[in-house]
């Protein structure tokens, strides 16, 4: 099981928590609560994951260290 790091924030623009997973280009998500931002970037990262398996694209392994926004 990989374990990705999570940034998570609020958005004034989409007026909703985002949570995004850095290691993975694009796999983000958002929700009402940190709670269910979590949640929905939780299955965001599993079906990017089963996606890149799919079509056979590499998977970053995770880099265990602490984020920084980009």
């Amino acid at each position: 099981m990989y374990k990705y790091g999570v940034l998570l924030y609020w958005s004034n623009t989409d007026q909703a928590y985002v949570a995004e997973i850095p290691e993975l280009p694009g796999c983000m998500a958002h929700g009402d609560t940190q709670e269910a931002a979590l949640q929905s970037v939780n299955e965001a990262t599993r079906l990017w994951l089963d996606t890149a398996k799919e079509f056979g694209d590499p998977i970053p392994e995770p880099a265990g260290e602490r984020l920084t926004p980009a």
